[in-house]
């Protein structure tokens, strides 16, 4: 036998064998998969983390054992009593993560699986619905204006990608409260043979808002009772559920600290990076404002992200005049930035530069806080990104600040008040679907296996 034969019959064999691996894993992902009864995929552009906790929550707190997946602020896979794990990368993020969760988490007494979309690119979002994750119920919490490099220009564009993520004869949810665009998801659901239940916010009242410690939505709170109502968990037990889910790592918590003799309202509205949604929260936030205390906004610029940078340099005199007082810079971009707001007519000398052109210390960051105040009180906004050295100085000191009052998101889902009130179920949970029990406020706590065909609410 010649070197070239053996060679080439040393390939062949390299090939088949990874043709076997690549095969059995594949049968191995699908039978996990098809194991579930619930498989619920969560897309949008906006509170897709959110949303994925308190679909979680929702379920544990109905009587499914269930594991979720976040992706968002901090990636994290939430177990079945509500304890957090971080997900450690050696390198960039793949969607092929989601199959990894799968394996190593999905056991055989796990009954539902939660996991936010990874996928930004139209080909890797219908990659991940049709072959990863595979879902009977996905949620698209709404259409707004961010990642157009990849996903189009227009929010019909945007729409359309994120359909992609939609199950072929299964169930869409969608808080998107804007008309054409839900009935254009509509139509994409029905060409997959789906249907389309819009979770209206109007259905959710103040009184079920309360139960959060933190500022959340209706719209995100609407998705989590219609996933609800579609598998026969009782609103009561839901909304218990949803109260009880640890909020990720980038939530709005409004907390009062001294800084140099002024009280300061903190505002880390960092994870909020859209129009609609900024415009959404300062709206809902200025009722909590101090009346006549000054509010400052830091426009928080990663280098990485240059259209987001020019996206809240419109905005502040577009849409947040009348809101923010004051505007400070951190990160990059900064002379463009600033140059865009006072072109489009917000005042100059209420601009101030603490980025990288200044590379500030934390002193100077909170005497020139400090000194934008002019009375005993005032309000503090962070906005745009997380992720920036000034911005990390500055989440750190008040951190620092709450002393022993501050708690991170992976101590808090350990809070045995957090847990769902069927942990003891863990140990004989398979085969309960068959099985339809009352829960507390008297309806079925299990849901049918597939719930396809649900009619349209």
């Amino acid at each position: 036998m010649t070197a070239g034969v053996a060679s080439l019959l040393f390939l062949v064999a390299v090939a088949l064998v990874l043709i076997v691996y690549w095969r059995l894993s594949v049968s191995g992902h699908r039978a996990r998969l098809d194991h579930l009864d619930v498989r619920v995929h969560v897309n949008g552009i906006r509170g897709k983390s959110t949303v994925t906790r308190l679909v979680a929550g929702v379920l544990r707190e109905g009587g499914f054992v269930t594991v979720a997946k976040t992706t968002g602020s901090a990636a994290r896979v939430i177990e079945r009593r509500g304890q957090e794990t971080p997900i450690f990368r050696r390198g960039a993020a793949t969607i092929n993560e989601q199959i990894d969760i799968v394996a190593r988490h999905v056991s055989p007494e796990v009954e539902a699986l939660v996991i936010e979309c990874m996928a930004v690119r139209p080909l890797y979002q219908q990659y991940s619905q049709d072959y990863i994750v595979r879902s009977d119920i996905t949620v698209i919490t709404n259409v707004r204006e961010d990642h157009q490099e990849e996903m189009g220009e227009t929010l019909e564009q945007i729409a359309d990608s994120l359909a992609l993520t939609i199950p072929r004869n299964g169930i869409l949810i969608t808080a998107e409260d804007r008309p054409h665009l839900r009935d254009r998801l509509r139509d994409r659901a029905e060409d997959r043979g789906s249907r389309l239940m819009y979770a209206d916010p109007r259905g959710v009242d103040d009184e079920d808002m309360r139960g959060f410690d933190y500022l959340q939505f209706k719209e995100n709170v609407a998705i989590g009772l219609t996933v609800a109502r579609l598998l026969g968990i009782g609103r009561q037990v839901a909304l218990r559920g949803m109260w009880k889910s640890v909020p990720d790592i980038g939530v709005v918590r409004l907390r009062w600290y001294d800084v140099l003799d002024k009280r300061i309202l903190w505002v880390p509205l960092f994870a909020a990076n859209d129009r609609e949604s900024v415009v959404l929260t300062f709206e809902t936030l200025q009722a909590q404002f101090p009346p006549d205390a000054p509010v400052v906004g830091i426009l928080n610029n990663r280098r990485d992200r240059g259209r987001r940078a020019e996206l809240f340099a419109q905005m502040v005199p577009t849409d947040l005049s009348s809101y923010l007082d004051h505007v400070i810079t951190f990160g990059a971009y900064e002379e463009q930035v600033s140059r865009t707001i006072v072109d489009l007519g917000y005042p100059r000398e209420r601009v101030h530069l603490l980025g990288e052109t200044v590379q500030p210390g934390l002193d100077q960051i909170l005497s020139t806080i400090a000194g934008l105040i002019d009375g005993p009180e005032g309000v503090l906004v962070g906005m745009v990104n997380i992720h920036t050295d000034q911005a990390e100085l500055l989440i750190e000191y008040f951190e620092h600040l709450q002393g022993t009052e501050h708690r991170s998101e992976l101590d808090e889902s350990r809070d045995p008040a957090r847990m769902p009130a069927g942990t003891s179920r863990v140990r004989r949970a398979r085969g309960h679907l068959g099985r339809s029990s009352p829960d507390r406020d008297g309806s079925a706590a299990g849901g049918a296996h597939r719930p396809r065909g649900t009619a349209d609410a």
